[in-house]
């Protein structure tokens, strides 16, 4: 399974989960920014450079949530007991994860260092969770028990989640017991189940990735039935339409257009579908670009276009930067071009972005953020959004992220257009 697929089957159920997700931060490093997402790129929220690492994804983007801060004793509150140390040194713990590396927030990380990382995260989500259960035990009574063992099964979940397989008999035991109990509240049963889902899936997805969107998708239907007014469910099939092939995208899109699904769900369907309605079809694209640049994609023909929408302060744009410009570098002179569209709000971040990285192609600027004029027309609802356009102007490709300069130089083997072709 490619990250951006990953993180998108896990931005699904990031809603429900809870702040053991600190412990799964690599995802971030493999997602997008989402437009109204909580703690990311929004149109209230322009600018979240400084808080990449512990941001929350879109449901197209997969992410943790910010760690819990540490538990402190009231300064009224007297003498402190064996409990309430025990508590602090838990809280301490809790709220005090493994942070990936500072270089990974301009620099895409390996394969290699972020499995390696996922793997400190997960001996250290299970080593936790021992501290929780060690809590609840020795303090069965203890208000704060009750707690601890709702933590113990989050970070055990977090846990599996990284690798830590030898923690799913214990994880699993742990729900049972909650689905068992006829008191426990539709909320809690409700993340039980999502979590199930997603282990299901990502234990699939190393090896069959069309298996593991199966079970995703046969999960989200089963989790509509058993809870018709939750709308993560609808969430989960929204986002496998959004890199699933074309007719199988638009006719998943067009089925969550329906008056029973949830508003939000609706109005993120409706705008795939308007993105699904470009492929096949040129688009309109012209402006004056930033370094006074006449642009008009139509005048294009026959060369191979990359539309960018991106920001200076999206990380995950930044880190696919050096990419993008090396595969520019590489196939410009064989018919390559990149127009990029900036979400950004400020003209002085971006200028000198492009002068400090050097980078040639246009750029168009409103200074509107997720109000961008092109970035509204063509719904784009996360970035980085990267759109191939073949010769013949037509798109291509809505998400070619993933394996970039292979897509690029598939299409440049293309014949060219009969306009376009020499005598």
């Amino acid at each position: 399974m490619n990250d951006t697929t990953r993180a998108r089957l896990d931005g699904a159920l990031s809603l429900c989960l809870q702040p053991a997700l600190a412990l799964v931060a690599a995802v971030t490093l493999v997602a997008g920014c989402g437009k109204n997402a909580e703690g990311t790129a929004s149109k209230n929220d322009p600018n979240p450079s400084s808080s990449t690492r512990q941001a929350s994804s879109k449901a197209a983007d997969g992410a943790p949530a910010k760690p819990n801060a540490p538990f402190v004793m009231p300064a009224d509150a007297g003498p402190a007991g064996p409990a309430d140390l025990a508590w602090v040194d838990f809280e301490k713990a809790f709220s005090t994860p493994p942070q990936p590396p500072d270089s990974w927030e301009t620099n895409r990380p390996s394969p290699a260092e972020i499995k390696t990382f996922q793997q400190s995260q997960g001996a250290a989500a299970e080593k936790i969770a021992a501290v929780a259960k060690d809590f609840y035990t020795q303090f069965p009574t203890d208000p704060r028990a009750v707690e601890a063992r709702g933590h113990e099964m989050e970070l055990l979940d977090a846990a599996v989640k990284l690798g830590r397989t030898n923690a799913l008999a214990r994880l699993e035991s742990l729900e049972k017991v909650r689905l068992d109990d006829a008191t426990t509240p539709e909320e809690e049963r409700f993340a039980i189940r999502m979590s199930a889902a997603q282990r299901k899936a990502q234990a699939l997805a190393a090896t069959d990735e069309a298996a593991a969107r199966k079970s995703f998708e046969e999960s989200a239907q089963a989790l509509i039935k058993e809870f018709p007014q939750r709308p993560e469910p609808y969430q989960m099939l929204l986002s496998l339409a959004s890199d699933a092939p074309t007719d199988k995208a638009r006719a998943t899109a067009l089925s969550l257009t329906s008056t029973n699904v949830p508003e939000t769900v609706r109005e993120a369907a409706t705008a795939l579908l308007k993105k699904l309605d470009q492929v096949g079809k040129p688009i309109d694209l012209k402006f004056t670009a930033l370094d006074g640049r006449e642009v008009d994609v139509a005048k294009l023909h026959g060369k191979v276009v990359l539309v960018d929408f991106w920001a200076t302060w999206c990380g995950p744009c930044m880190r696919e930067l050096p990419n993008v410009k090396a595969t520019y570098a590489k196939l410009h002179d064989k018919g390559f071009e990149i127009v990029g569209i900036s979400l950004d709000q400020k003209k002085e971040a971006l200028t000198d972005l492009i002068a400090k990285e050097q980078i040639p192609w246009p750029q168009y600027f409103d200074g509107k953020g997720w109000e961008n004029q092109h970035a509204q027309r063509f719904g784009i609802e996360s970035i980085p959004a990267m759109w191939l356009l073949d010769k013949q102007g037509n798109v291509r490709d809505l998400d070619a992220h993933d394996g970039l300069e292979s897509k690029i130089t598939k299409l440049l083997d293309e014949p060219a257009p009969a306009a376009a072709a020499k005598p």
